[in-house]
């Protein structure tokens, strides 16, 4: 059910880092930005006129949060809605147009000069060619075409009730640390019709991409589209030009934060072409496939994830099939992600050489605003050179 009680989304004051021209008077624009990566995007964009409302808490998931009566009052009275799309974001799809009846959306999913990958399918994949990756809508030539690998983890994915959702299970690490005045509101193990989803194992489901419905041209398409530097620049200069049309007498303002957070963002990705080059022809394996867009932005050389499905505990077969594409590629590292218990990596790791790490793609710990995306892809390169430089 739809909360129909109407709320004034409450802006509070924020200074961009950089010397800019300041913010004329008016009514603040209201904005709400979904996760924390989108989020510091918009309030590198918006500056000192205002602070977009955050919908999801990095410690939540996206994929499998549920709407809170504080959030569905700040998206009643938003103006601007910035998301990354249905694929992501699940529940809002279908949803947005009466939740926030009167808002622009803004999803990077569907921004024009946007870098589209496709959904890796069954888990197990090899490095491609990068070098002619510098275009949009990938189309499938990044899956995985090796079927007998694949085989043995051919129960891994099929989400429950045929959902879309690529959900994470956050049993211990829930939005309770936010918003402890919405604990009716905490639904992180129920699908989207209210019914409990027990803990299954991938060794008795189909291996259909995982996290994805038929959304058009947008079906198919892997949603972690922020972990790439150059789709965080596209949305910017989205963003400063949605605001501009909201908030004519900013519009300077907000043209020259973009021009700011650009150069700042290309300078950051320089930084982390050079630091990541040195492990770039070592394999590894994640936890999930969030970070198809990092790798093959930077060349990294990613073989294969633990689990298709987050929401799905790996089973014998799928600990066996990572086992031996540990061995197989010689994966030096294999990475666990703070939602989830470190124990799996324990199994798939027994009798391998395979160092292990722990990889964020959300920022769950780092302090929202608009230094938080540079501080969350910084994170991400510091913490795969550590698992993946050579320790002699």
């Amino acid at each position: 059910m739809r909360p129909s009680t109407s709320w004034r989304a409450i802006a509070l004051a924020s200074t961009f880092a950089f010397g800019l021209p300041a913010a004329k008077a008016a009514a603040e624009v209201n904005v709400v930005a979904t996760i924390p990566a989108v989020h510091s995007i918009v309030s590198g964009v918006m500056g000192d006129t205002g602070q977009p409302h955050l919908l999801i808490p990095g410690g939540s998931s996206p994929h499998t949060y549920s709407l809170k009566p504080s959030n569905a009052r700040a998206l009643a009275e938003s103006e601007l809605v910035v998301w990354v799309g249905p694929q992501l974001e699940a529940f809002l799809d279908g949803e947005l147009d009466d939740l926030a009846p009167d808002a622009q959306q803004l999803a990077l999913q569907s921004l024009d000069g946007a870098t589209r990958l496709s959904v890796r399918e069954g888990g197990l994949w090899d490095a491609h060619d990068h070098s002619s990756h510098g275009g949009h809508d990938h189309g499938k030539d990044h899956h995985d075409h090796e079927a007998h690998d694949d085989h043995a983890d051919k129960h891994g994915d099929h989400d429950h009730q045929g959902h879309k959702e690529e959900a994470h299970h956050d049993d211990h690490h829930d939005d309770h640390a936010h918003d402890h005045d919405d604990h009716a509101d905490k639904h992180e193990d129920h699908d989207h019709h209210g019914h409990k989803e027990e803990a299954h194992h991938d060794d008795h489901h189909d291996d259909h991409a995982h996290g994805h419905g038929e959304h058009g041209e947008d079906a198919g398409v892997d949603a972690h589209m922020w972990l790439d530097p150059g789709n965080a620049i596209a949305l910017s200069a989205a963003i400063a030009d949605a605001l501009s049309k909201i908030d004519a007498d900013n519009a300077s303002v907000y043209s020259a934060n973009h021009a700011s957070q650009a150069e700042a963002l290309t300078a950051l990705d320089s930084e982390l072409k050079s630091q990541l080059e040195k492990v770039k022809s070592e394999p590894f394996i994640v936890f999930h496939d969030a970070y198809q867009y990092f790798e093959t932005h930077y060349g990294l050389r990613g073989v294969g994830s633990v689990t298709v499905s987050p929401e799905v505990a790996p089973g014998a077969a799928r600990v066996r099939a990572i086992q031996e594409r540990i061995t197989d590629r010689s994966a030096q590292c294999v990475f666990a992600e703070p939602q989830f218990k470190p124990s799996i990596l324990t199994a798939v790791t027994e009798g391998t050489s395979a160092r292990t790490g722990v990889l964020d793609p959300l920022g769950a710990e780092i302090e929202p605003g608009a230094d938080m995306y540079a501080q969350l892809m910084r994170k991400l390169a510091s913490d795969l050179v550590a698992c993946l430089a050579d320790p002699a």
